[in-house]
């Protein structure tokens, strides 16, 4: 009896794990979130203020459960500490984050290769471009192409050690990045290989072969189309993307952000602050309504609040500001160039320390910097001509503005008498004590004690 009791248990057992393996079978997959499909636009380069963005939008998604994030990305690329938090935010985010590259025509250059790397699904637009993410030297220039050792393979790693060529901190920044650039396709699923030569050797990819080379999942003419496409899909982790008669919400760049983002640009915050010290010097030297202290007082807060999301050099700033005191002191002490030369020299190398940005895509442009220091230079000269001119111009005003001045004698000078100068009668002397008679014209030479000194005129 106790034995048949031990069967009927066992087979009891047998049943019920048997029917949860079944029920298991028959369970539907985990779905994402049930909150509105989020959508974000970014065009523009990467830096504090679109990282800001899109992290706090990822945050957002992830605080109100929504169902999926949908970035759509233009960039040439921007600053790697941005790109390391985008990333970062993308690959820890609770809700799947989608990357579409479009439309046709745009670019994932750069730091934007890591941003489409790093989401759960990666699309491109027929035409958009993907790639180029070798790191930048800090003058603008690629490395340099001198011979290295062969590739070595570093052990537990299936990641290819290319020594970079140029200088060790060359090295060690596209090392670095290469590895990154693995880890982020692994975790991904994507091509490692790719990924790491994208840092490399700078290789790029339109939407076929990136395709071909999976170094994305799906090729979508449209967000509309990709939403599409990815109804049903499932992700690595198990979960079911839904998007079919799911709301979308889209949420673009507030003004703020806008204004922000385009002051996050080097070369216009070096415009704004070359008008704004221009306008201000304008204004202290020739008081007049205001209107450049209003212009030089916008120009340079616009420019201020630039300098807080950039990297700046302070010893760049300091030579900027510098050169312009040079130039300006040179107004009212001329120095035959000295200090306008100098002030020049001061205002190049101002210009290209002022930013330290590594990254191309950042970086004060040649043509801006020969522009702006060009036309400082030009009104400068032009003022100091100028002054010279005036300065050795004959006064023709006033007591100074007689001497030299033609006239006639009224009363015969013997040596004292009267003259008849620009309209007026004087007193007047005879300057060698010879007598000049009435009628003679005469030049003046002197003005001593309210009489003027002249002197017969001779033709």
């Amino acid at each position: 009896m106790r034995k048949a009791f031990s069967y009927l248990s066992l087979g009891f057992v047998v049943c019920c794990i048997a029917a949860v393996l079944t029920l298991s079978a028959f369970a539907e997959p985990t779905s994402t979130g049930n909150g509105p499909i989020h959508i974000l636009k970014l065009k523009a380069s990467i830096n504090p203020i679109t990282k800001d963005y899109l992290v706090g939008h990822i945050q957002k998604a992830e605080a109100e459960g929504a169902a999926l994030v949908l970035i759509e990305l233009d960039t040439p690329g921007g600053l790697v500490s941005s790109t390391q938090e985008i990333v970062e935010a993308m690959l820890n985010s609770t809700v799947p984050v989608i990357v579409w590259v479009g439309p046709a025509g745009a670019w994932a250059a750069s730091a934007g290769t890591f941003i489409t790397m790093s989401a759960n699904i990666a699309s491109m637009a027929p035409g958009a471009t993907i790639g180029a993410a070798h790191p930048i030297n800090i003058d603008g220039t690629s490395p340099g192409t001198t011979p290295s050792p062969a590739p070595t393979t570093t052990p537990n790693d299936n990641s290819t050690q290319q020594p970079a060529s140029g200088d060790a901190v060359t090295q060690k920044i596209t090392n670095f990045t290469a590895t990154w650039a693995r880890e982020i396709a692994k975790v991904r699923g994507r091509n490692q290989d790719w990924a790491e030569q994208a840092v490399r050797t700078s290789v790029t990819a339109g939407a076929d072969k990136a395709l071909e080379l999976k170094i994305i999942d799906i090729i979508a003419s449209s967000p509309e189309e990709l939403l599409q496409k990815v109804n049903g899909y499932a992700l690595s982790d198990g979960r079911v993307l839904k998007t079919e008669g799911v709301a979308r919400v889209e949420y673009p760049m507030s003004w703020r952000e806008q204004l922000l983002n385009y002051l996050a640009d080097p070369n216009l915050v070096y415009i704004l602050l070359t008008i704004g010290v221009l306008a201000l010097t304008y204004e202290f030297l020739s008081p007049s309504i205001g209107l450049g202290f209003v212009v030089g007082g916008i120009s340079l807060l616009l420019a201020f609040m630039g300098l807080q999301i950039l990297p700046v050099n302070i010893v760049g700033l300091g030579l900027l500001l510098f050169g312009m005191l040079l130039l300006t002191l040179d107004i009212f002490s001329p120095t035959h160039g000295i200090l306008t030369t100098g002030g020049v020299l001061a205002l190049l190398a101002g210009s290209f320390t002022l930013f330290e940005v590594p990254e191309v895509q950042m970086q004060l442009s040649i043509l801006s910097i020969i522009s702006v220091v060009g036309t400082i230079t030009l009104i400068f000269v032009f003022v100091l001509t100028k002054g010279l001119m005036i300065q050795r111009r004959v006064p023709v005003t006033g007591m100074e503005g007689m001497i030299g001045a033609i006239g006639r004698v009224s009363d015969s000078l013997s040596p004292h008498g009267r003259v008849f100068v620009r309209g007026e009668y004087w007193f007047a002397d005879s300057s060698d004590g010879q007598p000049i008679q009435a009628k003679e014209e005469i030049v003046v030479e002197k003005l001593e004690n309210g009489k003027l000194l002249v002197r017969r005129r001779v033709i």
